[in-house]
């Protein structure tokens, strides 16, 4: 049990990992898992010490806002970065298109020709039937 740590060292009270000390009151006491903070009227957050002594809820609280904060700064500027990248290497191309878009030119040309071929063949055939018919 926690509280016969009470009054000795926040390290000895510490040892057990269910163990919260407080040190403004020099108490050992079950932490409250029910709560991820300890409620203020136990412990005050730069006073209560969980785990380690040297590290306080409140600068843990401090430290990874910062942490947190600079990652998620960290992932933006990558994004932008690589949105950037991309739209200017484009531009710098000269607007050409990639290999996707060249493909895609090439086959709707092919296309074109194909297509172009098939009217004047039909348009062959259908003279020729005219002719045959004497319907010119």
């Amino acid at each position: 049990e926690c509280r016969q740590y009470t009054n000795r060292s926040c390290e000895e009270c510490l040892k057990n990992v269910t163990c919260l000390w407080c040190a403004s009151s020099g108490r050992c006491m079950e932490y409250p898992v029910r709560r991820i903070l300890p409620p203020a009227d136990l412990c005050e957050l730069r006073s209560a010490r969980w785990g380690v002594c040297w590290v306080n809820f409140e600068a843990l609280i401090i430290a990874m806002s910062v942490v947190g904060g600079a990652f998620l700064i960290m992932l933006g500027v990558c994004c932008c970065c690589c949105c950037c990248k991309k739209k200017s290497k484009k531009q710098v191309s000269g607007g050409e298109p990639d290999k996707d878009d060249e493909r895609a030119a090439r086959e709707r040309e092919k296309r074109r020709v194909r297509q172009e071929e098939r009217r004047a063949e039909m348009k062959s055939r259908h003279d020729e039937i005219r002719r045959k018919y004497g319907t010119v």
